[in-house]
């Protein structure tokens, strides 16, 4: 009852999380400077009247407090409102369409994040010395590196000279592909296009490497320090002393040192949306960050705000899950 009562209190306050962020979205759009009339537009000189017709059908001759809550009741309905720039089209449909190329590429870089983060994490605490310091020095250089640059340098090395993989877009548009779930991998297994499978995989490599390179360095430093800890422990010592072997002994250490590890894992959903952004744009990869820059370029600014508001959520139920996670993974956590 009380982890029950812990989960209502914490969906709760995803509440007032979005809200503020919102409410800071809302504000920087307004204050930024541009006219997104004139972005729908695209023309530099229009009347006048027109801009003034336009004006009222956005709804952008209302006071500002009036878009501000006719926006937050539509999505309290389940409505994110309709583009600015496209006029008649959903941002929910955009959403829709957009958000599993991004959750797509998340998993894929979440897996190759912590397949790396706790082989050099692990490698480090076990072995020590140098290659301990040769770890630590990874774990830092990756996490600083700046996302566009090394995706820029893994399609320089695997697309242009080594002609391996393709160095953009999400399939080869000569492969045809029945979308069934959105999720192109699970669509061709689905369909028994095997074709359109090795093509997703094949795009999918370089963006998720690029992304996961980079999130791996954080993974790397908080395994090999909790790790590192916990094969040093009393519990580990006495392990050792009834003659259990030194795998057995890992294994224990690594169960005990996992909730700081799974805090990273909830904290890298909020890095890996943010990620994305960046990751997206350098691969010209069509998910929900390639989407977002392309808005806030025309300035829509009601698709920037569901984009964003729709992250918020994402990142909120993810935080709240990895919170109840704890409780299966230490049961001494009381709420």
């Amino acid at each position: 009852m009380s982890l029950l009562r812990y989960i209502v209190v914490r969906a709760l306050l995803i509440a007032p999380t979005v809200l503020i962020l919102y409410t800071v979205v809302f504000i920087v759009l307004r204050v930024l400077p541009g006219d997104p009339v004139q972005a729908a537009i695209g023309v530099h000189y229009v009347p006048p009247e027109q801009l003034e017709e336009l004006r009222r059908r956005l709804g952008l001759d209302k006071p500002l407090y009036v878009q501000y809550f006719e926006y937050l009741a539509g999505v309290l309905r389940g409505d994110f409102g309709e583009s600015m720039i496209f006029q008649g089209r959903s941002v929910w449909m955009d959403i829709r369409e957009r958000f599993p190329a991004t959750v797509e590429l998340s998993l894929a870089a979440f897996i190759v994040s912590a397949a790396i983060g706790f082989a050099t994490g692990s490698i480090a605490a076990v072995k020590g010395g140098v290659i301990d310091r040769a770890m630590r020095v990874y774990g830092i250089l990756a996490y600083t590196l700046f996302i566009p640059w090394l995706g820029i340098m893994l399609q320089y090395i695997f697309s242009i000279k080594l002609g391996l993989l393709p160095s953009g877009g999400r399939i080869d548009p000569r492969v045809g592909l029945e979308e069934v779930t959105g999720f192109y991998l699970i669509d061709s297994i689905i369909t028994g296009n095997i074709r359109a499978f090795i093509s997703t995989l094949e795009h999918l490599m370089l963006p998720a490497l690029t992304l996961g390179i980079v999130l791996s360095g954080a993974y790397t430093r908080v395994v090999r320090v909790h790790l590192a800890e916990a094969l040093r422990s009393e519990v580990a010592i006495a392990y050792r002393a009834r003659g259990l072997r030194e795998s057995r002994v890992f294994t224990h250490a690594l169960r005990n040192s996992m909730l700081p590890i799974v805090t990273l894992m909830g904290l890298q959903m909020a890095l890996l949306l943010g990620g994305a952004v960046l990751t997206e744009t350098t691969f010209s990869w069509p998910g929900l960050g390639s989407f977002l820059v392309e808005r806030v370029e025309l300035r829509d600014y009601t698709a920037i705000q569901g984009a964003v508001v729709f992250f918020a959520i994402i990142v909120g139920v993810t935080s709240l899950i990895v919170d109840v996670i704890y409780a299966l993974i230490d049961p001494r956590i009381r709420y």
